[in-house]
């Protein structure tokens, strides 16, 4: 023998607002997609693509940071260049004044004049080796905050060594610094001892301004050679910050790219496609006026239509 199931009234009133709300839900979950513009708004929209959106966001951030990274050292490393190709200047007008003051045909009064502008190329070179980017010193290594040098020491002052260290990738790390040793020399002790670095460019320079104020061409012409081997190893410094530069602009092509792929994933597990949203957020507010219309009519009834 088969039971009948009784449908009550409120059995299906119940059922009503159940299927209402749940049209409902729908078409808010799809408002809330048109308007945030992503498919993920909760973990439970979709608990396996959130897994992979969190893994590119974080992808994207640390590259955010690194590509901060190249773009500090950028222009760190091409104002070095900037300023070294500054002191190379200093250094072949030094050079220029030394072959001329040294050709055995000047006056006095003529090498009194190639002194007075040895002296200010001197102080010229303090002052580059003095120069701050963002006001951090570039060639104190990482004691930015201190100018290396002095007009009335330099030759006997040194500057530091450290490395500043800037990480590009994972495990990538590049100094973005070039040392005021490896531009100027290492510093030589107080006159009157000896110069032990005699290249020192400081020493050199002062060496030259005095040997000319004294007539001294034949010391003048010793100090030619140790300039010339000074400016060799400021090209060398050159080089090594053009080589610098080239792998930083690689570092920075590579980061762009892998933020632009980390974007393109990240989009096809987050973002809404709105056109497609659009036409659903439609059907939903359809489906959910038909609902509403439909109850209208199931709940009409009342104890009178049951009397009649």
């Amino acid at each position: 023998m088969k039971l009948s199931l009784r449908i009550t009234q409120s059995m299906m009133h119940a059922q009503l607002l159940r299927n209402v709300n749940n049209n409902l839900s729908r078409m808010d979950k799809h408002q809330t997609m048109l308007a945030t513009g992503k498919k993920i708004n909760a973990p439970s929209d979709d608990p396996v693509g959130i897994t992979y959106a969190l893994r590119y966001r974080s992808e994207i951030s640390i590259n955010e940071q690194y590509q901060r990274n190249i773009d500090t050292a950028k222009s760190f490393v091409d104002h070095t260049d900037t300023v070294l190709s500054q002191l190379t200047d200093i250094l072949q007008r030094a050079n220029e004044l030394t072959v001329q003051g040294t050709n055995g045909t000047n006056p006095q009064t003529a090498l009194d004049a190639i002194a007075e502008e040895m002296g200010q190329l001197y102080e010229q070179a303090v002052a580059i080796g003095n120069d701050r980017l963002n006001g951090k010193s570039i060639f104190n290594g990482q004691m930015t905050d201190k100018d290396p040098y002095t007009v009335a020491g330099a030759a006997t002052e040194q500057a530091d060594n450290q490395a500043i260290l800037y990480q590009f990738a994972a495990g990538v790390t590049i100094p973005i610094n070039v040392t005021g040793e490896a531009v100027f020399g290492s510093a030589n002790p107080a006159p009157p001892a000896a110069a032990t670095t005699p290249d020192n460019l400081f020493t050199v320079l002062s060496g030259l301004q005095k040997a000319f104020s004294a007539g001294d061409q034949s010391q003048a012409g010793a100090l030619l050679g140790q300039l010339t081997t000074r400016m060799d190893k400021i090209l060398n410094v050159r080089a090594e910050v053009g080589a610098r530069s080239n792998r930083i602009d690689l570092m920075d092509a590579r980061i762009k790219d892998l933020n632009v792929n980390m974007t393109e994933l990240n989009s096809k597990i987050e973002d809404a496609d709105m056109a497609e949203t659009i036409t659903k957020l439609q059907e939903d507010q359809n489906v959910y006026q038909a609902s509403l219309s439909v109850g209208a009519k199931i709940i009409q009834p009342s104890l009178l239509d049951y009397l009649r």
